[in-house]
């Protein structure tokens, strides 16, 4: 399973731990994360080296071509919404998570298209416990397609 993760890059690198956490945690179940970038130290480096366009087309196939979006919306960013919004649109199941406390959109919260799902969590074992509780039903939902 192909797994997009999105977290926010120029609205802000405060949660690099997190999602770096995240990114492991999901590969140690053996799931690609085929956006793990995101989690990385100097990122922002990199992607001054790529136009807008590149960075855009990128991402926008990597959605299309993931199974799922698994986004934190802890650190509002514009692009981490937009992410969402685009797998909304190719019909791709989307986990938000966002630390408890946090002021998560309401654009998010809202959603009823039932692709987005919106959890907080309060440490890293209840944010383990929602990865696993989204990608279970992902997967018993794939199975009774088939």
């Amino acid at each position: 399973m192909k797994i997009f993760f999105s977290g926010s890059i120029r609205g802000g690198r405060q949660l690099i731990p997190t999602y770096q956490y995240i990114i492991r945690f999901l590969k140690s179940m053996n799931y690609n994360v085929i956006s793990e970038h995101v989690a990385a130290e100097g990122l922002e480096k990199v992607e001054a080296t790529m136009t807008e366009q590149e960075i855009y087309e990128k991402d926008a196939n990597w959605v299309e071509e993931s199974d799922c979006v698994i986004a934190d919306i802890t650190v509002p960013s514009i692009g981490v919404g937009y992410e969402i919004c685009h797998a909304v649109k190719h019909k791709k199941p989307v986990l938000c998570v966002y630390q408890e406390g946090a002021n998560a959109s309401a654009m998010v919260l809202g959603n009823s298209t039932g692709y987005v799902t919106a959890k907080s969590y309060s440490d890293k074992k209840q944010l383990e416990e929602i990865l696993l509780e989204f990608l279970e039903l992902l997967f018993k939902k794939e199975r009774s397609l088939l």
